[in-house]
């Protein structure tokens, strides 16, 4: 498991997709719960008007392989209970059945395989359409089970298996032993997830979990007696995570580049949402925001995925460690340039702290050599034409 795992963190980041009957609504994926459909009939004749595009996998995977993705987290069955996949008899409430009349998941996976990229499968717990989760729960932890068997033997090999929901019976026995079991039968190289949610971060809930969650949190270290483990921050572009056409709130790239180093200041990986149209389309303010990553990750990827904290202070700044080298990933650099048509600041100051004094530096961009004096020197600010937020500046000691 430790290659698994490994594998896992090596990734880095990727794109979590909400996407269900709750997109074509447009408010979000817990309407059914929150807006007041006490009618689950009313909600089911979404299933209706359920047509999504064709080549909606190919294209969502492009936007994740242009932003530097390197793995995907899809919902096949969110807690409405409509599945993505083909229950293959278990219920007729999936995609093959509604107005699209396809098996999804089968076009994800394929639309994963051609941008190589690795496909995870989204679970949730919590059924609010199923009558057994309330009135026979071991009948229901059958139907649970029969599903997740299904997504472990149809589609090939997948990269994990990520649940949520446990928080509406959180001392329900859900037979996680056998589960987790089935799925390391069928699935030895997935990674098994369980999101601890808001309120429990980084919290492990069971032995053979391999990665611990941080649901719009800021990570910590976390420190396991029996194996390793990988952590994640799953994080949302606004405020839902299913498509909300009045959600305005949006976060700036700064801010989501700075939440992806905090990731990865504690070896955590980041998974940042999108929630998809009714058709299956990215909108075009999620797509900008993936775009706008992605041209910083192309800047720095021949080293960004490999990164690794390195236990050394610093003011100003955050330093990693690839094995042999070290870099400096400084947040909210500005833009410098004419007086007339910037805002000057002050410009930033990087301090390292308890460390060999550094023997040379620059900037890993550019390869302009940074002046050094006792282990501190100046950011140079990000000239005219262009403002990456972030910048990386490589030391040696």
């Amino acid at each position: 498991m430790e290659d698994t795992v490994a594998r896992f963190e090596r990734m880095a980041f990727g794109m979590f997709i909400h996407f269900g009957l709750y997109s074509l609504v447009g408010k979000g994926e817990w309407h059914l719960k929150l807006n007041g459909w006490q009618d689950r009939e009313q909600y089911r004749r979404l299933t209706e008007k359920f047509r999504v595009k064709k080549n909606w996998a190919k294209e969502v995977a492009a936007v994740a392989k242009k932003a530097g993705c390197r793995y995907i987290t899809l919902t096949t069955r969110h807690h409405d209970g409509f599945s993505l996949y083909d229950t293959c008899g278990l219920s007729e409430y999936d995609a093959v059945h509604a107005l699209c009349g396809r098996d999804l998941i089968a076009e994800f996976v394929e639309a994963c395989r051609k941008y190589d990229l690795v496909p995870v499968f989204y679970h949730t717990f919590a059924d609010w359409d199923r009558e057994e989760y309330e009135s026979d729960f071991p009948a229901y932890l059958q139907y649970l089970q029969a599903s997740v068997k299904l997504l472990c033997t149809r589609y090939g090999e997948i990269g994990g298996i990520w649940f949520d929901g446990m928080f509406e019976k959180p001392d329900a026995d859900w037979q996680e032993d056998k589960l987790y079991a089935m799925i390391r039968a069928y699935q030895p190289r997935a990674i098994i997830v369980n999101n601890s949610g808001l309120t429990a971060q980084g919290k492990l809930r069971h032995p053979e979990i391999d990665c611990v969650t941080f649901e719009r949190g800021k990570p910590f270290l976390t420190n396991w007696q029996d194996r390793h483990r990988a952590a994640e921050m799953c994080q949302v572009l606004n405020e839902h995570w299913g498509y909300a056409k009045m959600d305005i709130h949006y976060k700036t790239i700064g801010e989501l580049l700075g939440n992806f180093i905090e990731c990865r200041k504690f070896g955590c990986n980041f998974l940042l949402n999108t929630g998809l149209k009714g058709d299956g389309s990215v909108n075009e303010m999620d797509r900008g925001i993936f775009e706008g990553i992605g041209k910083w990750i192309a800047r720095y990827n021949k080293i960004i995925y490999s990164l690794k904290p390195a236990k050394i202070d610093c003011d100003g700044g955050d330093v990693f460690t690839d094995g042999s080298r070290y870099y400096v990933l400084i947040r909210d650099v500005g833009m410098d340039a004419d007086p007339n048509v910037t805002l000057h600041g002050k410009c930033k100051r990087v301090q390292i702290k308890g460390a060999q004094p550094i023997r040379t530096a620059k900037w890993f961009d550019t390869k302009e050599s940074i002046e050094v004096e006792e282990n501190s020197f100046l950011v140079k600010p990000y000239w005219y034409g262009e403002s990456m937020c972030v910048r990386v500046a490589q030391i040696w000691f």
